[in-house]
C-alpha cells in the first residue's frame, strides 16, 4: 500500500489524538492559559483538596475573625497617637495586657464596655457571636453568590445586596468610605464607580481590606482568581494604594489554602506574606511598608520598637510618600488603610503564627485595632480549624453568629451558625472552582480538583 493510501487514516488518527487530549484536560479541570500573562496551567500541575476538611477549616476562619474582631474592640481608637487636635498619649506594650483598657477617641472618658481589662472576648456555648462591620459584609458578599448562584458578583447584585441588606437611616456601622459607596448607591450609582476619587473623598481609607479577604478563602490555592473575583467588591470602596493593601490581604488568604509540606506555621505564614508582597508596586507606599517591617522585625528588635518606628516614619515625617498628616483629616486619618496596614504586619510578623500571641499585638499595637486582629485572626483561625482553635482557649466556644446586629434581611432573622456559613462557603467554591478555575469535584474523593499556575 502506498504513502498516499495511508494518510487520510493517519490524519483522522492524529485527530482523534488532539481531541483525546483536550477532552483529557477538560475531564483534568485544566486549560491551556491562565489569565496571568504567558503563565500556564498545564494537565500535569494540579491539586486535590478534601471538601470535608475544607468545610473545618472555614468554620475556623469564621470562629477566628469572631474571637479577633471582639478582643480588638476593646482597645479600637484608644492609642492613635499626638499629632492634631487629639491626642492619646504613649502606645500600649505588652505590660498593658490584663491591665484596665483606656478610653478611645470617642469613649468620653470610659473604657470599653466589652471588658474593663485588655483581654480576649469569647463567646460560651450558651451565648452568640454578634456581628461587626469586619464580618458583616464579607458574609453578606458570601451570601449574594451563594442565593445568587454565581462565581463573580456584578455591579447589580452588589448594589442591590447592599441596599437590601444595609440599613439606610438608624445605625448602619458603616463609616468613611463604605458609607460614601452606600450613598452612592442609593442615588443609583453602581461600582466600581463608587470608589473612584473624583466620586468618593474616602478612597484611601480601610474599608475594602476588611470586606474582602474572603474571597481568598473562596478561592482555594489559586490567587489570581481570588484577586479577579474581589476586584470589584474591593473598588466599590477603594482605589491605589488601598486597593493594592486589600489584594495583598486577598492574596494571603487564597495562598493559605494551599499549605505545602511546611510543619513550621511561622514558617509558612511569612512565606505566604512574601509571596504575597510580590504583588505591591515597589514604588508605592504599602510595599515599602511591608519591607520597613519586615526589616524591623529581622532586626530583632521588640515588636513594640517597631510600632513606634512606624508612627515615627509614617505619621510624624511623612515618609516613603505617605501624606495622610498633611491632609489635615479626622483623628490623623486613624482609619486610614495605610497606617492600619502598617499595623497589621507587626502582629503577623511577631506573632509567628501562634493566634493567641498574633491577636494580643494587635490588640495592642494601636490604631483601628479590631481590624487587622480580625484579618489575621481569620487567616489564622482557617489554619488552625475549629479544634485546635477552640483548644488554644482550652473551652468550647459559641458557634452562633446574629448578622442581624449589624445588617437587615437574612433568613432566619439573622442567626447563623458557622457550620452553615461554612457550608454556604463549600457550595460557593464548588461554583468558583467549576467556573473560574476550570477544575472539577470528585465526588467519589469529595475533593476539589483545581488546576495550579506555573
Amino acid at each position: 500500500m502506498a504513502f498516499s493510501d495511508l494518510k487520510p487514516s493517519l490524519d483522522k488518527l492524529i485527530h482523534l489524538k488532539v481531541v483525546f487530549i483536550l477532552c483529557l484536560m477538560i475531564t483534568l479541570g485544566c486549560s491551556p492559559a491562565g489569565k496571568d500573562g504567558d503563565k500556564k496551567v498545564t494537565d500535569s500541575e494540579f491539586i486535590e483538596i478534601s471538601r470535608a476538611e475544607y468545610a473545618n477549616q472555614l468554620y475556623g476562619f469564621w470562629l477566628g475573625q469572631s474571637i479577633a474582631n471582639w478582643t480588638g474592640l476593646v482597645t479600637e481608637m484608644d492609642k492613635i497617637g499626638n499629632i492634631g487636635e487629639i491626642k492619646t498619649g504613649g502606645f500600649y506594650t505588652r505590660e498593658d495586657w490584663g491591665k484596665p483598657d483606656q478610653p478611645s477617641i470617642w469613649g468620653e472618658g470610659v473604657p470599653s464596655d466589652l471588658s474593663p481589662t485588655i483581654d480576649f472576648v469569647l463567646r460560651g456555648t450558651e451565648e452568640v457571636w454578634g456581628s461587626d462591620d469586619d464580618t458583616d459584609i464579607e458574609y453578606m458578599y458570601q451570601y449574594l453568590m451563594y442565593s445568587q448562584e454565581t462565581s463573580i458578583l456584578t455591579p447589580q447584585q452588589i448594589r442591590d445586596g447592599w441596599l437590601t441588606h444595609i440599613k439606610a437611616e438608624e445605625e448602619n456601622y458603616l463609616w468613611v468610605s463604605n458609607q460614601r459607596a452606600f450613598d452612592l448607591m442609593r442615588e443609583g450609582m453602581l461600582p466600581s464607580a463608587t470608589g473612584t476619587p473624583e466620586n468618593n473623598e474616602h478612597y484611601a481609607m480601610i474599608d475594602a481590606q476588611l470586606t474582602t479577604e474572603i474571597f481568598g478563602i473562596l478561592s482555594p490555592a489559586r490567587p489570581d482568581v481570588a484577586r479577579n473575583i474581589a476586584e470589584l467588591p474591593i473598588q466599590t470602596t477603594a482605589r491605589y494604594e488601598a486597593q493594592y493593601i486589600s489584594e495583598f490581604y486577598v492574596t494571603m488568604h487564597a495562598l493559605a489554602t494551599n499549605r505545602k509540606a511546611i510543619e513550621s506555621l511561622k514558617e509558612f505564614v511569612q512565606q505566604i506574606a512574601d509571596e504575597a508582597r510580590l504583588i505591591l508596586p515597589d514604588s508605592t507606599y504599602p510595599a515599602k511598608m511591608y519591607d520597613f517591617v519586615k526589616s524591623m522585625y529581622e532586626s530583632g528588635v521588640p515588636w513594640e520598637t517597631t510600632r513606634d518606628s512606624i508612627y515615627q516614619r509614617y505619621q510624624v515625617e511623612q515618609a516613603d510618600g505617605y501624606d495622610l498628616t498633611s491632609q489635615n483629616l479626622y483623628c490623623n486619618g486613624c482609619f486610614a488603610a495605610g497606617i492600619n496596614f502598617a499595623a497589621s504586619l507587626v502582629s503577623l510578623f511577631y506573632g509567628e503564627g501562634d493566634f493567641i500571641e498574633t491577636v494580643k499585638i494587635g490588640t495592642l499595637a494601636g490604631w483601628d485595632s479590631d481590624n487587622p486582629t480580625a484579618t489575621w485572626g481569620g487567616l489564622l483561625g482557617f489554619l488552625y480549624g475549629k479544634e485546635s482553635l477552640e483548644n488554644a482557649y482550652d473551652q468550647p466556644l459559641s458557634n452562633r453568629f446574629n448578622i442581624h446586629r449589624t445588617r437587615q434581611n437574612f433568613p432566619g432573622n439573622g442567626i447563623e451558625t458557622f457550620d452553615h456559613i461554612a457550608e454556604m462557603g463549600i457550595s460557593v467554591i464548588d461554583r468558583v472552582v467549576v467556573e473560574q478555575m476550570n477544575g472539577r469535584i470528585d465526588s467519589e474523593k469529595n475533593v476539589w480538583v483545581i488546576p495550579l499556575l506555573n
